[in-house]
């Protein structure tokens, strides 16, 4: 059996290189990919705990989907104003999309 500080070490990983992605990255899409990153990050963690924890609830699991339902609705919402914003400026660089600023 696969210990649980591997598994939180693969999360870890994963939520770096989402955090390295969003604070790194001008590029609209890349910083939705590092958010997505992230996400899965909590994933890997809400799983290993269920596994490790309480085997008869299955609350672990509930999360997690949860998480996932967020997740598409996130990739959804964000590529929606990224191509709208692609439409309106020609551009997807997030430091030139200045649309709320004076």
């Amino acid at each position: 059996m696969i210990p649980l500080s591997w598994y939180l070490i693969l999360s870890a990983a994963l939520f770096s290189l989402g955090l390295f992605g969003v604070l790194a990255r001008k590029n609209a899409v890349a910083i939705l990919l590092g958010i997505e990153l992230m996400l899965n990050a909590v994933n890997v963690n809400l799983v290993a705990f269920w596994r490790y924890g309480n085997l008869t609830s299955i609350a672990g699991q509930v999360f997690a989907i949860i998480v996932f339902a967020v997740s598409a609705a996130e990739v959804a919402v964000g590529l929606a104003l990224v191509i709208s914003v692609y439409r309106r400026r020609k551009t997807i660089v997030a430091d030139e999309i200045d649309m709320l600023k004076w």
